[in-house]
């Protein structure tokens, strides 16, 4: 007997064809497939997206697998196989069936195939000794589930969510202290420091001053305003001043910043990495942004034909971006002639070529997960672009294709998943998030949360109106 006896739905493999491990517990439990999941799997192998790596991945599994016994019971049939990997041992039930009840119904592939391993999974309640659990990221298929008296639940980050993120901390300090507060301990301004505070507001007792602030091994760092707004896109808020100043300062290699939609992150990330290349710090800029199949954008541009079709459709973000920055350089340098002799608006026309040069001036390059295997990503400033929406697995191995020489920004927001495989416990970016629990040895780590934000009233009424009670701050506990 088993301790659990766990049904896998198909998105729970093609998020991470390796949980098959782990919710084994070194064959503990038993994993129960359907011929429907399998079908599933195999019918992603082909391409170069995330789930298609996931399901080649876990076809390389079932390979190393021994077939104990066949068996069958009712109108089941059963194959009971053994995997003996070097990361643990795991016991596999195969189920099927040769006819469901559920296939005289009128519905879609996708919903059959629910049907079919629910179908499977109300029967099992009569070959196993202990309820199965319906594991799924599927909300409806797990409501499906319950409404038919089958135990079901969905995947949890590994690391919870208890902990509550803190990035920025607000205290107040004497005046007197002002003058010494540039490189003093931050243990001796603030006794309840803790590693992930990596920016201050110091507010002067008794006055309007706000002194912001930065935390680099342990001492205090006053930031420079000034500096921080000469760029193409200036800072606005408090928030921007930290962001850009983890950019721009050498210390930080690996950026992580959680952002409403309309914060300017993106606007900020490749504003602060233009300055550093004309510092001539990196050289080149790459952003990368994963695929996603999307119900609500229904594109899928993997398959686009061309270079410059799949820079413009998929990377709308940075387009949009690298649009704002020539529209902002050309009204500053009107604003600077002393005459006021210019065009009120670029053509479309020149717009495209000024995005063009920038393009190549700043070595900007896109990059998507399927061709990323492999390589090694040098002397770049490496922006990932709506981490939410990457698994664990695929954020690992991008991060280990950046070598020492390059600077890592990392920008996401969860309130905008529209990954059908993850949830906000189980994306890249809450673990993510979740890491700054602890100090890291290896990496000097920024991490913040914007939350203001600056597209426009708009933008502002539908992320409030849209929320979640739970998420009302626009992030979860």
């Amino acid at each position: 007997m088993y301790d659990k006896y766990y049904l896998l739905d198909t998105n729970i493999l093609l998020e991470d064809a390796q949980k098959i491990f782990s919710l084994s517990q070194e064959g503990q439990n038993l994993i129960i497939l359907t011929e429907t999941v399998l079908d599933e799997i195999d019918s992603k192998k082909s391409g170069f997206d995330e789930i298609n790596f996931q399901a080649r991945e876990f076809g390389r599994i079932l390979e190393d697998a021994t077939v104990l016994e066949t068996a069958q019971f009712e109108d089941f049939r059963i194959v009971k196989l053994c995997l003996d990997d070097k990361k643990a041992t795991v016991k596999i039930d195969i189920i099927s069936k040769e006819h469901y009840a559920c296939e005289v119904s009128s519905v879609s592939a996708k919903i059959l195939n629910d049907r079919k391993i629910l179908e499977i999974a109300s029967g099992l309640k009569r070959l196993y000794p202990k309820p199965i659990e319906f594991l799924s990221m599927d909300i409806m298929a797990r409501t499906r589930a319950i409404s038919l008296g089958i135990r079901t639940s969905g995947l949890k980050g590994a690391q919870g969510s208890s902990y509550k993120a803190q990035f920025v901390r607000r205290i107040e300090i004497p005046f007197s202290m002002l003058e010494t507060l540039n490189h003093s301990d931050i243990l001796g301004v603030d006794p309840d420091y803790q590693s992930h505070y990596y920016c201050y507001e110091f507010k002067v007792i008794d006055s309007d001053q706000v002194i912001l602030a930065s935390v680099q091994n342990g001492k205090i760092h006053l930031l420079d305003e000034e500096e921080l707004r000469n760029q193409n896109v200036t800072p606005l808020n408090k928030e921007q001043l930290f962001f850009s100043y983890a950019i721009l300062e050498n210390y930080f290699n690996i950026i992580i910043v959680e952002a409403l939609a309309g914060s300017g992150k993106t606007l900020l990330a490749v504003s602060g990495a233009m300055k550093l290349l004309r510092q001539k710090l990196y050289r080149r800029i790459i952003y990368i942004r994963n695929s996603i199949e999307s119900i609500d954008r229904g594109e899928d541009v993997g398959y686009l034909p061309g270079l410059e079709e799949k820079f413009r459709i998929y990377n709308h973000p940075l387009m949009d971006t690298l649009e704002h920055i020539v529209r902002n350089n050309a009204k500053r340098k009107k604003q600077q002639n002393v005459h006021g002799i210019g065009k009120n608006e670029l053509s479309s026309d020149e717009i495209e070529k000024r995005i063009a040069e920038m393009i190549t001036t700043y070595s900007i390059e896109t990059m998507w997960v399927g061709e990323m295997r492999g390589r090694t990503l040098s002397d770049a400033v490496v922006i990932i672009d709506e981490a939410q929406n990457i698994s664990n697995k695929t954020m690992q191995m991008i991060l280990s294709r950046i070598d020492a020489n390059s600077k890592v920004v990392i920008l996401g927001s969860n309130k905008q998943i529209d990954n059908i495989y993850l949830n906000r416990h189980t994306n890249a970016l809450t673990t993510l998030i979740q890491s700054t629990k602890e100090e890291p040895e290896e990496i000097k780590l920024f991490a913040l949360k914007l939350t203001k934000v600056l597209r426009g009233p708009i933008t502002a009424w539908a992320e409030r109106i849209f929320t979640p009670k739970h998420l009302e701050n626009g992030y979860e506990d």
